[in-house]
């Protein structure tokens, strides 16, 4: 079973277009718009070709996303039907996305450093604690004698 309903398909001519619209089964409140349109590229085999998603919108009391997709030739095309909005807020995305990744690179190697560093950091304090209860234990064994 996929992931993807096909709801409608329509070749806008008119407009020289590819008019989508799919509902994403069990994705409500976790499907974003370029994961969204990943999935429909890989789905529909629409590597090379603009898609754009237009809307997608949860439907209520259901798990279900209902997402419609424009899929164009050609950018300028696009760009010229499509309010230039759009295209601003997919840019915006995929720069955080991008500064989100560069982000997580030295991350991950502080984080891979980290555990060596911890580790050598423990071995001082484990044998610190592993002595410390044999010198409580010599301190008590003189106080009960004494009393």
């Amino acid at each position: 079973m996929s992931l993807i309903q096909t709801l409608s398909d329509v070749n806008n001519t008119f407009l020289s277009r590819r008019e989508l619209t799919c509902d994403f089964a069990g994705l409500g409140g976790k499907l974003k718009t370029l994961e969204a349109v990943d999935m429909i590229t890989k789905e529909f085999k629409l590597d090379g070709k603009i898609v754009i998603p237009m809307r997608l919108k949860t439907n209520v009391g259901m798990l279900n996303v209902t997402g419609t997709f424009y899929v164009y030739d050609d950018e300028s095309l696009a760009k010229k039907h499509i309010n230039s909005t759009i295209f601003s807020r997919l840019e915006k995305t995929k720069a955080k996305i991008a500064e989100a990744e560069k982000s997580e690179a030295p991350a991950e190697e502080a984080a891979a450093e980290a555990p060596a560093e911890e580790a050598a950091a423990e071995a001082p304090a484990e044998e610190a604690a592993a002595e410390a209860p044999a010198e409580e234990a010599a301190s008590e064994a003189p106080e009960e004698k004494t009393e």
